[in-house]
């Protein structure tokens, strides 16, 4: 019972080695079985047929993927370690550019599990962005933008390094994408004043665009911060909390009140 787990395994790799080598991203499944000794039919036995081998090989890919990700260091600075994910995450596109452009291909016949889990670890980090109070998007929403383009960068330059051949490319995508989701501090769209007390004398209130709108002493009003990125800290923060003085009813009452506001951030 040992020795199919061990089989699998190496016909696993002999398929990774000879996807890696193959002009067309394709595999033998006669190629796989020579490679480690056996008859096809112990293949069969396993994968089921060749799409089930490329299945197993795509699971395998995301695997270590996903091990690799949770290896990563976790510091107090949760942009910095979003930064760190996507660096990560185009090395792993670059040691293994086979067997990621299987895992990403539009052409699986079966669709893998593993890209939820993928998307899920993104979001608890983007969460960790969100109670810091540099969130300008819901978590999902920022997953959805960065991780896509996260992908998009890593198969350009798998695919054709010809055309994108830029060395700072994923550095100055991964930026934009990034001044699109976040308000790091000292950038210029930060918006001002989210953690300042203020005076009585500065009050104010929401405008129809749902930005808050200061009173200041000097009369004028002046645009404030928008309202979205404190909601979206505030969410984060309620969801954090272990406990709080809200019943569960009221607790997601506010949640939903929160989140619409975020969206439109």
């Amino acid at each position: 019972m040992t020795e199919a787990p061990t089989l699998r395994l190496r016909m696993l790799r002999a398929a990774e080695q000879q996807l890696a080598a193959s002009d067309d991203n394709d595999v033998s499944t006669r190629a796989v079985c020579e490679a480690v000794g056996v008859g096809q039919p112990a293949l069969y036995r396993i994968f089921g047929d060749k799409a089930g081998l490329l299945a197993a090989l795509v699971d395998h890919g995301f695997e270590r993927y996903v091990e690799r990700k949770r290896a990563l260091e976790t510091t107090e600075d949760p942009v910095a370690d979003l930064r760190a994910g996507w660096d990560d995450h185009i090395a792993f596109a670059l040691e293994n550019p086979a067997v990621y452009r299987l895992m990403f291909s539009p052409t699986l016949t079966r669709r893998p599990e593993a890209p939820e889990t993928i998307f899920g670890l993104l979001s608890a980090t983007l969460e960790r962005c969100a109670r810091a109070g540099v969130l300008r998007l819901p978590a999902p929403l920022a997953a959805q933008r960065i991780l896509s383009a996260n992908v998009g960068v890593a198969l350009a330059v798998l695919v054709r390094p010809d055309l994108y051949s830029d060395p700072q490319l994923s550095t100055s995508v991964r930026d934009a994408v990034f001044a699109a989701c976040l308000d790091e501090p000292g950038s210029p769209d930060e918006p001002a004043g989210l953690d300042e007390p203020r005076s009585p004398g500065e009050q104010g209130c929401l405008d129809g665009q749902g930005r808050f709108r200061e009173q200041g002493r000097s009369g004028p009003e002046t645009a404030g911060a928008d309202i979205g990125p404190v909601a979206i800290r505030l969410a984060a923060q309620l969801r954090a909390e272990s406990s709080s003085p809200l019943g569960d009813e009221e607790q997601q009452l506010l949640l939903k009140w929160l989140d619409l506001l975020g969206a439109g951030a």
